[in-house]
């Protein structure tokens, strides 16, 4: 009696395999292109930018003793809204409007250098003493450039020719003297000076007290 016959073993799926593994093959070539071509371009990129710091070494000008309590600071901000028009042209034709927000400090101070011989009067005992200063002044404003930016900009169709064919276009130096003037006129309308007589005040009581004296009078030059 003849044996059953048994069925061949089935061929495994060479041809799919081999698909498999080509597609694989192709995505590692297309990879290898893209970070090549990229890398390739950064390296022959035409309008690539090298920046490079040829400034001169800083140059001292001069040195200056102070002689001052620096009392107090105060922190502004402001929003400038400055719009030029044309007399007979219409905004989109000629004209600008740029918001510009400043923001910087305005440190108050009283000056020593200025005081007399009679600024300091001192009891027979010396147990007394009684100290005449000048009122607190104001520094001019200044402001950080960090923190200082033009937040929106509207300009005429002449503004932006004349702005691409000037050597400094968006000249900001108008913004900014504009914005330390407002700066300046917030800080001599708060109480900033009168926060620094105070603390110049504070500090020569305790450091006279800290000296030996038992009762220290400190006045303004416009007191009586």
């Amino acid at each position: 009696m003849n044996a059953p016959l048994e069925a061949p073993p089935e061929a495994a799926p060479a041809p799919r395999r081999r698909g498999w593994r080509l597609l694989a093959g192709l995505l590692v070539v297309v990879v290898l292109l893209v970070v090549g071509a990229r890398l390739a371009w950064s390296w022959l990129n035409p309008f690539g930018e090298t920046t490079v710091d040829r400034s001169q070494p800083v140059l001292l000008e001069s040195i200056h003793d102070l002689s001052r309590f620096e009392a107090a600071t105060g922190n502004f901000q402001v929003v400038v809204d400055l719009e030029k028009d044309a007399a007979f042209l219409p905004d989109a034709i000629k004209g600008s409007r740029t918001l510009f927000v400043g923001a910087g400090g305005v440190d108050a101070y009283v000056d020593f250098g200025g005081l007399t011989t009679g600024a300091l009067t001192v009891s027979p005992d010396r147990k007394e003493v009684t100290v005449r200063l000048p009122r607190a002044q104001l520094e001019k404003p200044n402001l950080d450039n960090k923190r200082s930016y033009v937040y929106a900009q509207q300009r005429g169709l002449f503004d932006r020719v004349q702005d691409f064919l000037s050597s400094s276009p968006n000249d900001q130096q108008e913004l900014y003297v504009l914005a330390e003037k407002k700066i300046s006129e917030a800080a001599r309308a708060s109480d900033l000076l009168a926060r620094a007589d105070q603390n110049t005040k504070v500090m020569l009581q305790g450091m006279l007290n800290g000296l030996g004296f038992e009762k220290v009078t400190v006045k303004f030059a416009d007191q009586p």
